[in-house]
Parts: C-alpha cells; structure tokens; sequence
C-alpha cells in the first residue's frame, strides 16, 4: 500500500472513531440529522474520510439513510439489544479466543492496562474514563485477535452496547464491567483461551442483566 492510501485509511479511521464517539456518548442524539460540515469542524478533519466513515456507520446501522431526510443517527431500540447481544457474544467469543492464542506481548500488556484503568475508573464513578478506556481495550483486543470478519462484524454492535450504557448508565454497574473486562484482559494475557471466552462471556451475561433491568 502507498503511503498515500495509507494516510487516506488512517483518516478514515480516525474520523470514524471520532463520529463513534459522538454517537456512543449521546453528542450525536438518537434520530439527530448529521451535518456534513459540523463533523468536518467537530473532528478537524476532511470531507473524504468524513463521508467515507458515514457510509461504514450507515453499513453497520449506526446511522441511517432516510428518504428526503439524509442521514440521522439511528433510534436505540430496547426491545431488540438482547439479541444484539446474544449475536455480540459468539463473534466475542471468537474474538477472545483468538487473542489469548495470537497477541503479542506489548498487546497483552496494554490489554491489562486499559483493564486496570477500567477498574479505576469504575472505582472513581467516572464513566467517560471508563468507557475511553473500554474503547482503547477495544481496538487492542480487536487488532490482536486476529480475525478482520468477526472484528468488523462486531464493531457496530459494541457502538450500540456503549451507547445503550450511556443513555441508561444509571442503571449500571461499573464495578461488575470493570471486573468482568479484568477476567476477560487476564486471559488473554496469560494466553489461555478458555479463561478469556469465560470473561467474554461474563462480559455479556453483564449486559444482558442491565438491558433486562432497563426493560424491566
């Protein structure tokens, strides 16, 4: 790849996990209209990387396209992230799995340092350090496990689980997903496999109590 293709990816990524942001932490509403222009202010950066993460979050369903009304942040339907998360666990799995066999030793420690700062986070009832950090855990486990398929197909569906936190948090429990991303984290670091599905699936079980006690 050339340097320039590999800039243009970079921006693209950038941009991307910048508008993900904007709408995991409610500063892009659920049914608000995207404002090309606003985004390039917002985030400093181009109309090609801006436009190309538009469409990747209009692939994954975290922005729609609606006939004569352009592009709006999708609704948080509650009613459906139980099975969001039913999906979310078996690609979680997959993805676990595949970093406690292939991370390398700077990805299993910074792993456990995004766990910790979870941890201290949660300790702190700081919920913005906290989901940073979850989101940094995020992209390291992702790059590690190894598997682009389950990593891409996965990224939508943990936007909408951060996001569904966010406008719901005071129904959460940070201390028991700061705990549950530590088993997850201490699996992978030692590279055992089972230990690390075994916290992944902790992690989910962790959110399917908080969705139920929102519909609830």
């Amino acid at each position: 790849m050339s340097r320039t293709a590999t800039q243009k990816t970079r921006a693209t990524e950038l941009a991307y996990d910048q508008i993900e942001s904007l709408i995991a932490t409610l500063q892009l509403k659920p049914g608000q209209a995207i404002v090309e222009s606003e985004l390039v202010e917002r985030t400093g950066l181009g109309r090609t990387p801006i436009r190309e993460a538009l469409m990747r979050l209009v692939a994954g369903g975290l922005i729609e396209q609606q006939p004569r009304r352009g592009l709006r942040v999708s609704e948080i339907r509650v009613a459906e992230h139980l099975t969001l998360i039913d999906t979310r666990r078996v690609l979680e799995q997959l993805i676990a799995a595949g970093s406690a066999r292939w991370a390398s030793p700077a990805q299993r420690q910074a792993i456990m340092k995004h766990a910790d700062a979870m941890v201290a986070a949660a300790d702190a009832g700081d919920i913005h350090a906290y989901m940073l950090a979850d989101q940094l855990l995020d992209h390291v486990n992702h790059d590690a496990c190894r598997n682009p398929f389950a990593v891409h197909a996965v990224a939508p569906m943990v936007v909408q689980c951060r996001r569904f936190w966010y406008a719901y948090q005071y129904e959460g429990d940070l201390e028991r997903g700061a705990y549950c991303h530590k088993l997850l984290a201490e699996g992978i670091a030692k590279g055992d496999s089972r230990e690390a599905v075994h916290g992944s699936d902790s992690l989910m079980d962790c959110l399917s109590a908080f969705t139920r006690k929102v519909i609830e």
